[in-house]
């Protein structure tokens, strides 16, 4: 006969497994009905007859949770002669009344009235003729015939310009079009270019860029601090059975006001880590992704941060199976980034950055730690709480380490947010067409991001850059070239 202990016991297991599947089962409809999410799973399994729980009526204290994210202020709606005054004006119409046509002489101009509309020249083809006259001398013709030197191309030998070669890279890469649509397109321009002309084109822009590629990662590496992350990719391998596609993987390394360089790798293991960031030390920022620990781990010039992001997510998405101590939990982290936003605001240097930190943070840290090792004695391990604090707990060390370091900052959103667009270029292209071309992405990736980065017209960088490398010599100095001092070199 089992004692009033062990009903008692059995009753509060049943009862956590209850909020651990109620939770799951919030997840699974945010999966199906949330916004933004992509329709994996099929609606009928949403039908399926689950029985019905009891429901324990609980009284939660109304907690406000602070999670500062500094919103900027809302944009006043702008009127269009504000919104197109840097437009240049192409065609000018002058409308004259009928009555001053027919006699102009009666009539004497006191004013006019303004207004404009915006039209649009689509993409058009054109050819730049270049033409080098052929001369010979006159008072020897046995001398041969002279010509100017042919000018330098980005394409030696081919007819594209550099303004062709960086507006087909750009479609694909910050416009995320398939190279098979530029090629559809490409007919209402004037002419059709065939979709492997212009992977050509891109390959040998990539190579065109590479060198600068190099020296942006040589500077990152020459840093102090370093944020870094990797991102799936899958790509059309022909060695696989069916032509089939297997997962290659963007690894970025970058730093906060600094270059954004991706790197091209078919795997995830530690080792591509270690290539990557070979010869690096200082400050390495990222997820909780082992490679990163074991890099800092067998190289102690190399000192491991955490990311707070992520370590504030896992206990968002476990809010609901115990409100009030998450509400905690999210109200000191949240206090963490208003104080983070209130610094930026001020500029404050690293080091009075670093002496803030030390300052203020230690007390709620300790408090925070308290209250996250209470709550993962009193849940279960697999529960979406449990792994909240476990990861917490787990990478403690590495995300109080902020304390000492001013530079840092305290999640790797900055590194996250570069990766957007290939995240949405793969959407719509899908897949890279052979692993050797993933580094072709990798290289121009690093140049569009890390122009958009600063403020720079892509556009206008790699047209003015893909001008200027053909005539470079070894002795000339890429620095110039780099995203970083471009716009300080330019003519």
């Amino acid at each position: 006969m089992r004692t009033l202990e062990q009903a008692e016991a059995e009753c509060s297991l049943l009862h956590d497994e209850v909020r651990v599947l109620r939770a799951q089962l919030e997840w699974f409809k945010k999966q199906i009905y949330g916004g933004g999410k992509s329709e994996k799973l099929d609606r009928l399994q949403s039908d399926l007859p689950l029985p019905e729980l009891p429901v324990k009526e609980v009284e939660v204290e109304a907690t406000e949770v602070k999670y500062v994210r500094i919103a900027k202020p809302k944009a006043e709606r702008s009127i269009p002669v504000e919104n197109f005054k840097n437009i240049p004006v192409k065609e000018t119409v002058i409308i004259e009344p009928e009555e001053v046509k027919a006699n102009p002489e009666a009539f004497v101009q006191i004013g006019e009235e303004r207004t404009f509309e915006i039209d649009i020249i689509a993409p058009q083809l054109f050819k730049r003729e270049i033409v080098r006259p052929k001369y010979k001398s006159i008072k020897d013709t046995s001398r041969a015939p002279i010509i100017a030197a042919a000018p330098e191309r980005a394409v030696m030998g081919g007819y594209a310009s550099a303004g062709l070669l960086a507006w087909i890279a750009l479609s694909k890469y910050v416009d995320h079009q398939p190279l098979y649509r530029l090629e559809k397109q490409s007919e209402r321009w004037g002419a059709n270019i065939p979709r492997q002309t212009m992977a050509d084109w891109i390959r040998i822009t990539a190579e065109w860029l590479e060198p600068i590629y190099k020296r942006m990662h040589q500077r990152l590496l020459e840093g102090s601090y370093l944020q870094v992350d990797e991102t799936p990719v899958r790509c059309n391998d022909p060695d696989e059975k069916n032509a089939g596609t297997k997962e290659g993987w963007l690894w970025v390394v970058s730093r906060p006001g600094s270059d954004v360089v991706f790197d091209w790798r078919l795997s995830r293991k530690h080792g591509e880590l270690t290539s990557l960031v070979e010869g690096f030390s200082g400050i390495l920022q990222s997820d909780a992704y082992a490679a990163y620990f074991g890099y800092a781990k067998n190289h102690p010039e190399v000192k491991w941060v955490g990311c707070w992001a992520h370590a504030r997510r896992k206990f968002f998405e476990a809010k609901s199976e115990d409100p009030k101590a998450v509400a905690f939990v999210l109200r000191i982290i949240g206090w963490m980034y208003e104080t983070e936003a209130l610094m930026d605001s001020h500029k404050l240097s690293a080091e009075r950055r670093a002496y803030h930190r030390k300052k203020f943070y230690p007390r709620k840290l300790y408090w925070l730690k308290k209250v996250v090792i209470g709550l993962r004695a009193k849940v279960l391990p697999k529960s979406g709480l449990g792994k909240a604090s476990d990861y917490m707990l787990k990478y403690w060390e590495p995300l109080v380490a902020h304390i000492e370091h001013g530079e840092t900052r305290i999640d790797n959103n900055l590194v996250e947010n570069a990766i957007r667009p290939s995240a949405i270029g793969k959407k719509n292209w899908l897949f890279i067409g052979h692993p050797e071309a993933g580094q072709r992405s990798a290289i121009i990736y690093s140049i569009v991001v890390s122009c958009q980065r600063r403020g720079i017209d892509p556009l206008e960088y790699m047209r003015d850059v893909l001008t200027k490398l053909p005539k470079m010599t070894t002795k000339d100095d890429l620095d110039a070239l780099t995203p970083a001092l471009w716009k300080n070199t330019r003519n």
